[in-house]
C-alpha cells in the first residue's frame, strides 16, 4: 500500500494525537434514532476546514458506523470480499482499468474517503465508499469495473466546537436518498424525507449507515432490517483487511483533498476516464455473472448524480453541497452560501 505523503501523514498523526485526548471512540454499541447531543467544550479552539489536521477531527467525529452487507454466493463476488469497501490504490497503482481483475489477487483494507467543505454556517462532509467491483449473480444485472457510492452529512455550526448533525443525502447508484435524525430541526423540502436517521448510541454523532451486497447501493441503517455482512468503524490508523466471515473491521479515513490523493489526480486518464468517472473496461470476468459489463460506469463524488432531481447538476452533493441542502431541505436557520474553504470550486473557478 503506497505511503501517505508527509503533508497528510503529518496531520493525521496530530489528529490521532488530539483525539486520544477526547472521551472513548464507538465501539460496537447498537445505533439509536435520536437528535445530536452537543459536544461543548468551553475554551477549545474553532476548527477550521482551511487545516488539515481539523478536517481530519471533523471528519472522524461524524464518520459513520457503516453496515455493509456481504454475499459470499456467486462466480464474481471472491467469496464475499468483492463487497469490501477498500481504498483506490489497493493494489499499489492508480490504475483503475485493473482493479476488476486485482480484486482477486491483493488484500482489501478498510478505507473510506472524506471530503470536507466550510461556510460560515455549515460543515458538509462527503464519505465516499469504494468498492473494485459492482457485480451480480442474475442475468437480469449489469457489472461494471469499480464503484462509488456514499453519503453527504450536514453540520450546523452551531458554537460548540463539532456543531450538530442535521441530515444526511445518500447515493444510491443514480438516485438520492434524504434523512434526518428523529427529533430534528430539518424536514422536506423540494425531496422528500426518506427514513429517520440512526445515530450510534455512545457518541450520538455518528450516523449510521449501510450498503447493499453487490450493487452497494447506500442508506441509512434501519434496525428491523436484515442483515449479513460487516460492520465497519472509523480509525484514524490503518486496520487489518478483513477476512470472509468476519462480522466486524475498521476503516481508515483518507483525505479526498490529500497531496497526491484522488482530487489531485482527476486529471489522470488512467484513474478516471472525464467528468469524474473512474475508468472501467470488460476485462477479466466482468459480464459472466449478469447480462453484460458496461464501461465507465463508476463515479467520484463530483461525479454523483440523482436523475430526476431538478435544477441540482451533477456532482453538487460534493462539489456546491449548499446548492443541494437548500432545496432538498426545509431549514430554519440562515444558510451561508460562502465557501470559507471548497477545494472543488477552487479548481472550478481557477479555469476560468
Amino acid at each position: 500500500m503506497p505511503g501517505a505523503h508527509a503533508q497528510s501523514a503529518g496531520a493525521r498523526i496530530l489528529a490521532i494525537a488530539l483525539v486520544s485526548l477526547l472521551p472513548p471512540s464507538v465501539a460496537a454499541a447498537p445505533p439509536v434514532r435520536a437528535s445530536v447531543a452537543k459536544a461543548t467544550t468551553p475554551l477549545e479552539p474553532v476548527l477550521s476546514a482551511s487545516l488539515a489536521a481539523d478536517r481530519v477531527l471533523l471528519a472522524y467525529h461524524f464518520a459513520p458506523v457503516h453496515y455493509q452487507a456481504v454475499d459470499r454466493h456467486g462466480k464474481n463476488g471472491l467469496d464475499g470480499r468483492a463487497d469490501y469497501v477498500t481504498r483506490i490504490d489497493f493494489d499499489g497503482d492508480w490504475d483503475a482499468r485493473n482493479d476488476w481483475e486485482n480484486a482477486a489477487r491483493f488484500a482489501l483494507p478498510g478505507v473510506v474517503y472524506h471530503s470536507v467543505v466550510e461556510t460560515k454556517s455549515h460543515w458538509f462532509i462527503v464519505y465516499a465508499f469504494f468498492h473494485p467491483r459492482d457485480w451480480a449473480h442474475s442475468l437480469f444485472d449489469t457489472e461494471h469495473e469499480n464503484d462509488s457510492e456514499g453519503v453527504l452529512v450536514a453540520i450546523r455550526r452551531d458554537g460548540s466546537r463539532f456543531g450538530t448533525l442535521e441530515a444526511a443525502v445518500t447515493v444510491a447508484h443514480t438516485d438520492f436518498y434524504s434523512f434526518v435524525p428523529s427529533i430534528g430541526r430539518w424536514s422536506a423540502g423540494e425531496e422528500s424525507i426518506d427514513g429517520a436517521l440512526s445515530l450510534d448510541s455512545r457518541t450520538r454523532q455518528r450516523p449510521v449507515t449501510t450498503q447493499e451486497a453487490r450493487g452497494h447501493a447506500l442508506k441509512a441503517w434501519r434496525a428491523d432490517a436484515p442483515f449479513d455482512g460487516i460492520v465497519y468503524f472509523p480509525s484514524l490508523a490503518a486496520g487489518a483487511p478483513p477476512k470472509p466471515g468476519d462480522r466486524s473491521a475498521t476503516y481508515e479515513l483518507v483525505d479526498l483533498f490529500d497531496a497526491g490523493g484522488v482530487w489531485q489526480r482527476k486529471g489522470d486518464t488512467k484513474l478516471f476516464a472525464k467528468g469524474g468517472s473512474f475508468a472501467g473496461d470488460r476485462g477479466g470476468s466482468c459480464g459472466d455473472g449478469g447480462i453484460l459489463c458496461t464501461e465507465n460506469a463508476a463515479h467520484a463524488p463530483w461525479g454523483w448524480d440523482d436523475d430526476d432531481d431538478g435544477d441540482v447538476r451533477r456532482g453538487e452533493i460534493a462539489t456546491d453541497p449548499v446548492s443541494l441542502v437548500t432545496r432538498y431541505f426545509r431549514i430554519p436557520e440562515a444558510v451561508s452560501a460562502e465557501y470559507s474553504y471548497n477545494p472543488f470550486r477552487a479548481a472550478r473557478f481557477s479555469r476560468r
